[in-house]
């Protein structure tokens, strides 16, 4: 940009998780270089984390960062735990608490800065209200998919009523746990600022495709009766080459084509001892290559070893890698010898599975995951493991769904098909992003303040 006076100032407030902080900075890069500069505002605990990646890559000057302080209002979350990543998810609820005591400081942050436009967490409403009181235009982001987001919208306003596209039918167990997080968002922490919210002219953006979930978009938007806008498929950043994933990257390396798994479950769910257990014998007796990322909550003094079964370690050998809390899985995927994801079905980690060319083995966790996971199976990109009527995994059904498609036919349909659906996306996500830009557009120029 030449000066500031020649760009719109977009102001962008996601939710404290990883999950969702990265689309927004995705969303940030896409519009970097146009007529607009980003604002993205977080917690210190987050910023410090994408700092060096904005710096890294040179969008310095068109992408700033806005810390928000958040008062002291549970004796377990200091700033440091000012984030959802490796918080227990007990806490989840005294951080959100947390980030609406902070009103004051928002409201604050946005007379000083006085942005053109808001685009906040579809979470988190009441930025929008705060927005709207000062003449700033405010747009929501959903950074999941769409077909979560119809689904619980389907529960919540049309109770009784099944929901009109089958493949998306959950198990009894799956479906109590989705009405019982429905019932959590809508009864509980809403005030005035929630219940007042409206965003400008009924535009949400979504973090998808159409080509992944068109009927979804659209049946959404029929049932809320605002417009729905699908971003595309936003350029990520470039794999960077990390001195301290060389020898990972070199054990892969030594493995054949297509003969590795990836095993990982997000920065927010952690496995129970059970679900280790059973998904440690599962790889196992698959006689598979897995590089296997095993995270527990922050604070929680846990050894590896002392949650895997007996002899594990020894037992698999060179075949396996245990990595704890991270691994690089942008480029752990791109890799020729990864031939399957083991994944929780976090929307973040499905698009990049789709992206990079990789079959799914889904296994779903809690929220969006399940609906996540049964549309995996319908676009035919991946197979989910089937739980027990409690929910429960079982060790000879992972292993069965991992040969599968490792070894069988299956597995060259499914790579066959993402292959043809990433060439699809990719052809249409210039066009919807081209859309995004001219609402955005529309929506700075309107702000009166």
């Amino acid at each position: 940009m030449d000066s500031e006076e020649k760009c719109f100032k977009v102001f962008m407030f996601p939710w404290l998780a990883h999950g969702h902080i990265s689309p927004f900075i995705d969303l940030a890069r896409n519009l970097a270089g146009r007529n607009f500069r980003s604002y993205i505002c977080s917690t210190p605990a987050n910023l410090s984390s994408i700092e060096g990646k904005i710096c890294r890559n040179n969008y310095s000057g068109d992408i700033r960062l806005v810390e928000l302080h958040l008062p002291s209002t549970h004796p377990e979350l200091p700033p440091q735990r000012h984030t959802t990543n490796g918080l227990p998810l007990s806490l989840h609820s005294s951080l959100r608490k947390a980030l609406k005591a902070a009103k004051p400081s928002f409201s604050n942050i946005l007379d000083d800065l006085r942005p053109d436009l808001v685009i906040h967490d579809v979470v988190l409403p009441w930025a929008g209200t705060i927005a709207s009181r000062r003449g700033i235009p405010s747009v929501a982001f959903f950074t999941s998919g769409a077909t979560m987001f119809s689904y619980f919208c389907h529960l919540g306003m049309r109770p009784g009523i099944e929901f009109p596209f089958p493949a998306i039918h959950l198990s009894e167990y799956q479906l109590s746990k989705a009405h019982a997080n429905v019932e959590s968002a809508t009864s509980k922490e809403k005030d005035a600022d929630d219940e007042a919210y409206q965003t400008s002219d009924g535009i949400i953006l979504v973090n998808t495709s159409m080509e992944i979930e068109g009927k979804y978009v659209d049946y959404l938007s029929k049932m809320i009766k605002k417009e729905i806008v699908a971003v595309g498929a936003l350029v990520r950043d470039p794999i960077i080459n990390r001195d301290e994933d060389a020898e990972l990257m070199e054990w892969l390396g030594a493995k054949e084509q297509l003969s590795t798994v990836l095993v990982s479950f997000g920065s927010e769910y952690f496995l129970n001892k059970d679900e280790i257990e059973e998904l440690a014998h599962g790889l196992e007796s698959s006689n598979l290559n897995f590089i296997w990322v095993i995270r527990f909550a922050k604070g929680e003094e846990i050894k590896i070893e002392d949650v895997l079964p007996r002899g594990f370690l020894e037992k698999i050998g060179e075949r396996g890698r245990i990595v704890e809390n991270w691994a690089p899985q942008a480029k752990i995927l791109s890799h020729e010898s990864v031939g399957g994801f083991v994944s929780h079905c976090g929307w973040n980690s499905l698009k990049e599975s789709i992206d990079y060319g990789v079959p799914i083995i889904a296994m779903p966790m809690h929220l969006d995951q399940p609906m996540n996971a049964k549309l995996v199976v319908e676009l035919g990109v991946g197979i989910e493991v089937r739980r027990d009527e409690k929910g429960r995994l079982d060790r000879e059904e992972i292993s069965k769904v991992i040969e599968r498609v490792i070894f069988e036919k299956i597995g060259e349909d499914l790579r066959s098909r993402i292959g043809e659906l990433r060439e699809s996306i990719k052809m249409t996500s210039k066009e919807e992003f081209e859309v995004i830009v001219k609402k955005l557009e529309q929506l700075c120029a309107r702000k009166d303040i």
